[in-house]
């Protein structure tokens, strides 16, 4: 396939996601900014609220959205594969129907505002198939495989409970309750509240941002979650949105060349030897300080829980 056809489907594919992202806000939100998801019921018409913590509702929320881009990947002529295991990379793959090289990765990345400017994410390995690119180890396809390897970004506020066993309360409706039914004063030992309308119950999050982008363009130079091999997004929520990380400026080959090599070059720094973990030593190693006005200064990284 000919470069110029390649930069012609990744264009496209990104425009149409951004256009995609712009609508999930409506889709998953009330008029009021709260997530419509309020919980999950069981056959007796008991809600119980979910807590708030991070991996848990990452989840509902890949799953809540999860009908959108079926019909999203569908209406731009691809199909869709699930990654085959839990840690494999991509979550999606976006194959083409009328040519299957066509590739495109799309991981769904979700966080909350740590204030008004800040959020982060971890953006994938920057071992194992990321630095063997023809290999298949814990990844759908080979990395070289891809024309272009995108986030879906998802930042939300939680909501602030005084009590953490206040978000993982049990409720009952009265607008889903029968005539004849009464309702439920306890499930097991706890109390089971009753309200009107599932208005009545508080979202654990709310006000939702939704982005697209490529992975390298909001890349920071850090890891983003201790000591695993894991690549760190920027943290600031207007150059997420603006796509302006430090590599935005230099492009995606510098990204690839300095995580590929992260931890592993060493450099002669104040006559000591040392492992390059910034891309100002990365480029002053490589004989590149007339690069240093590229970078993005906001590099920094929130370190994942």
């Amino acid at each position: 396939m000919k470069l110029t056809d390649t930069n012609k489907f990744k264009l496209n594919f990104k425009k149409e996601l951004d256009k995609f992202a712009r609508k999930l806000e409506k889709y998953v939100s009330t008029d009021s900014g709260e997530w419509t998801v309020k919980g999950f019921i069981d056959v007796y018409k008991n809600i119980y609220t979910i807590s708030s913590d991070t991996k848990i509702v990452s989840k509902i929320l890949e799953i809540h959205i999860f009908p959108q881009i079926i019909e999203f990947a569908e209406s731009i002529g691809y199909n869709i594969i699930l990654a085959e295991k839990q840690n494999w990379y991509p979550d999606l793959t976006f194959v083409h129907k009328k040519n299957e090289k066509i590739k495109f990765a799309l991981d769904i990345k979700t966080t909350f505002r740590r204030n008004h400017k800040t959020a982060g994410f971890t953006l994938g390995s920057h071992g194992g198939y990321f630095k063997e690119r023809d290999k298949d180890k814990n990844i759908q396809f080979p990395y070289n495989q891809y024309l272009g390897h995108f986030c879906l970004g998802v930042i939300y506020t939680r909501i602030d409970f005084s009590d953490s066993i206040e978000e993982t309360a049990i409720y009952q409706v009265q607008e889903l309750q029968e005539e004849y039914e009464t309702p439920n004063k306890k499930v097991g030992e706890r109390d089971v509240t009753t309200v009107k309308n599932i208005q009545a119950i508080t979202s654990v999050i709310k006000n939702f941002e939704f982005f697209a982008s490529e992975k390298w363009k909001i890349a920071s130079d850090k890891q983003g979650s201790g000591n695993t091999a894991n690549i760190g997004s920027i943290i600031d929520i207007d150059d997420l949105r603006n796509e302006n990380g430090i590599f935005s400026k230099l492009g995606e080959e510098w990204f690839d060349e300095y995580w590929i090599n992260y931890g592993h070059a060493t450099m002669i720094k104040d006559s000591k030897p040392i492992k390059i973990t910034t891309l100002k030593d990365f480029l002053e190693f490589k004989g590149r300080k007339d690069l240093w006005e590229k970078l993005v200064a906001k590099s920094s990284v929130r370190k994942a829980k």
